[in-house]
């Protein structure tokens, strides 16, 4: 359990002290200006003379309905906690049920009030019984403190019962239940408990698709975040788990993520020890995949959580990272087959962001890998119609390349190699705005080099555009020395305007289409 999580027991803990002994004194400070109100001008009087005069049978008769009282207020509290939770767990999880029955919080209030009940049973025979000439103070006020208390905590206890209900902290304790598994797995690896990790995280992708289905969109996000939050915690514990940990077999083996698995991707989980991150991310994918269009938030939260856990495994878990590589290319699948353009929009900006990390952990040559994804998902979403991912592709690798050149990496020119692969020739006229928009980039690119007085960079890019149609090349030109929006003019997750150009940068637009000669000054 989290330092966090802990202090909030605490605050919650306190809280409730807080409202019970608060209550005590009200009932205290009541009783007793009933009892100063009903006693004679000037007379002082004990509040508790009353048990000086009581006999048996008035001993008996209050212990006794005292008795029925808490019984019927432990059956009332049970019958309304009962049904709360049996509707939450129809809501969101079954697992809410088994969690609060172990509650140990549950256990401490409902025993407490069934001894007072019992307590109350026993001193109210003991009081009737004829054969004793004294009646059982002690006895009676213990009773007595034991009702008063039971009354009192029920407002604390019912607090209690809705917060502990409260969808995210159920998330939040499925996800503890999981990592206090993996810290004793660290102690004692016994028979079983890899399956309290595996039905956690399966429970968490249950909360999200139903709380989803239900547009309870905030329970889906926090489910993911709790995911995420696993993988995190994961990573320290890792050098202290056993080998038998990272088998894949048994019961794991025949886990639906994992059983229909060819045996060379098994044995690469095995010799990579990455089948729990493995497991995690698929049951991120598939809350993925069935929001994408509906719930397009949840899909880019999956997104973000996925480029932060790639950001940080990059320096010490590079298989870790390459699997994160591996998922964001199918996310973009899924994107591009469900036809979720601004989902697959928001994607390529995160996998940029991963790829800039990737940079930054040393590990260049998968940075060109990720390049190659970009362009390799552009060009396939040109082929299903969705040119406007071309042209996502093309800006971001424009970004990458600024990005490479700025910080000195010398992968920048295989990246600008394959920056200068993706436009194609299209025979439909309406993907026409996309290739221009890949040109545009390209310009972009190339007055970077210049403002840098790399001219010959920028020639290259001239050499890849010399034989482009007068009529694009004009269009390119207007809208790159026309726009002055830095911002994109609706509101999107980006942000930025793709036509933009810092003046410095727009100054060298028209050197560089001098080079193009006089069919661009007479157009």
């Amino acid at each position: 359990m989290s330092q966090g999580s802990v202090g909030q027991r605490f605050r919650n803990t306190g809280g409730a002290a807080l409202v019970f002994f608060g209550l005590l004194l009200v009932a205290l400070a009541l009783f007793s200006l009933a009892d100063w109100l009903e006693s004679a001008p000037g007379e002082a009087r004990n509040p508790f003379d009353w048990l000086t005069r009581l006999d048996g049978a008035g001993a008996m008769d209050r212990v006794a309905s005292s008795a029925e009282v808490v019984a019927g207020v432990l059956a009332i509290a049970i019958t309304v906690v009962a049904i709360v939770v049996e509707l939450a767990a129809n809501r969101y999880t079954h697992r809410i049920t088994q969690l609060f029955v172990r509650e140990p919080t549950n256990f401490i209030v409902m025993s407490f009030f069934v001894l007072t009940t019992v307590l109350c049973v026993w001193i109210s025979t003991r009081t009737g019984d004829p054969s004793l000439a004294r009646v059982p103070h002690a006895g009676l006020l213990l009773t007595m403190g034991m009702v008063t208390a039971c009354l009192l905590m029920l407002l604390p206890y019912f607090a209690f019962v809705f917060r502990f209900l409260a969808p995210v902290n159920v998330v939040q304790r499925i996800g503890a239940q999981a990592t206090r598994a993996i810290e004793r797995a660290t102690r004692d690896m016994r028979p079983g408990i890899r399956g309290i990790a595996i039905a956690a995280i399966e429970e968490l992708e249950d909360v999200a698709h139903g709380a989803r289905e239900h547009s309870d969109r905030s329970i889906s996000m926090a489910a993911v975040d709790v995911l995420r939050q696993l993988v995190v915690d994961y990573q320290p514990m890792r050098s202290k788990l056993p080998p038998r940990w990272f088998e894949v077999d048994g019961t794991l083996l025949r886990d639906p993520d994992f059983v229909s698995m060819d045996r060379t991707v098994v044995a690469e989980l095995v010799s990579e020890r990455l089948w729990f991150e493995t497991k995690v991310l698929r049951q991120c994918h598939s809350i993925y995949t069935e929001s994408l269009v509906s719930a397009r938030d949840i899909a880019n939260l999956i997104a973000l959580n996925t480029r932060r856990i790639g950001s940080e495994a990059a320096a010490e878990q590079p298989a870790l990272l390459r699997l994160c590589v591996r998922f964001f290319n199918s996310y973009l699948r899924a994107a591009i087959n469900a036809r979720d353009l601004r989902t697959a929009y928001y994607v390529l900006q995160q996998y940029r962001l991963l790829c800039e990390s990737v940079f930054a952990a040393g590990h260049s040559e998968i940075a060109v890998e990720i390049g190659e994804h970009f362009r390799y998902y552009g060009l396939e979403a040109l082929a299903q119609g969705q040119g406007f991912l071309l042209e996502v592709v093309a800006y971001d690798l424009t970004q990458l390349v600024e990005f490479a050149v700025e910080n000195g990496y010398t992968e920048a020119n295989a990246l600008l190699d394959l920056f200068l692969e993706v436009d194609r020739e299209t025979d439909q006229p309406s993907q026409e705005r996309r290739l221009r928009g890949v040109r545009r980039c390209q310009v972009q690119l190339a007055t970077f080099y210049m403002d840098r007085g790399d001219d010959l960079s920028a020639r290259r890019i001239f050499s890849d555009m010399e034989d482009e149609s007068t009529e694009r090349l004009c269009a390119v030109r207007d809208e790159l020395l026309r726009e002055d929006r830095p911002q994109y003019w609706e509101f999107t997750d980006r942000g930025v305007n793709f036509s933009y150009l810092p003046p410095s940068r727009r100054a060298q637009v028209a050197p560089f289409f001098s080079w193009f000669g006089s069919r661009l000054t007479d157009a």
